[in-house]
């Protein structure tokens, strides 16, 4: 089987598998954030070597303001959970988005998480946090003003160089869970060739066993990268 090199997946459906049990939205973010850890390590005994997930957008704010104390309390909790998950898998972390938005506490772990696990050479682990696709490419256009890089010197592999995923190979497998079928401002530039996977299973409720079939759908696909075949008029 041919394993893709990079997973990036979207968690959705924490909230409504939550709802369809009778239990409050948070207690799926809960079993969501304790799902990770499981699907981490399916990927790495895949052979999966990057893992990028979408854990917190930009728009994300606009949701009510209890849903979203709940969520930042999580994810400062998550943080030192990863960081005992990191050191045990010799797995290398990093946080993309504005985190500047985070309380300090948060911000404070997300550098001792990704300054600890730097050296690691496991698998490499990506967290989207305060992360939205057109944010990041507007703050890479603003980074690369402020250097007075001029338009003739600007190439995809410069401006690639200013993204919040720099040193990073682009996505070949997208998976979003819970049934909804959009990119949701996630990695707009990166996922430009990578092959899509949609599925109806919530995230608290994806397996291993999901994440098989999703690269089994993967090694269906003919990745072409805009070529052409030579026994095809397509």
């Amino acid at each position: 089987m041919n394993i893709p090199q990079h997973v990036a997946i979207i968690l959705d459906g924490n909230g409504r598998w939550a709802k369809g049990k009778g239990m409050p939205r948070n207690y799926g973010h809960v079993q969501g954030a304790k799902n990770v850890e499981n699907i981490l390590s399916a990927a790495h005994d895949m052979g999966i070597r990057y893992v990028t997930m979408y854990a917190f957008s930009t728009e994300n704010w606009n949701r009510p303001k209890e849903e979203v104390d709940a969520l930042m309390n999580l994810l400062h909790g998550y943080m030192k959970t990863c960081l005992r998950t990191a050191k045990k898998n010799n797995m290398k972390c990093r946080v993309i988005g504005d985190i500047s938005r985070l309380d300090e506490a948060t911000q404070k772990r997300i550098h001792e998480l990704e300054e600890s696990s730097k050296e690691y050479d496991g698998l490499n682990f990506t967290i989207a946090i305060n992360y939205g696709g057109r944010d990041e490419i507007v703050r890479a256009v603003k980074k690369m003003a402020a250097d007075n890089v001029k338009p003739e010197e600007i190439t995809e592999e410069l401006f690639s160089s200013y993204l919040d995923t720099k040193g990073l190979p682009d996505p070949d497998l997208l998976i979003r869970t819970s049934g909804e079928m959009r990119l949701s401002n996630y990695l707009l530039w990166q996922l430009a060739y990578a092959e899509f996977y949609f599925t109806d299973i919530p995230w608290p409720a994806f397996t291993a066993k999901d994440l098989e079939d999703a690269v089994a759908y993967y090694n269906k696909r003919d990745r072409r990268f805009g070529g052409v075949k030579e026994d095809t008029d397509v």
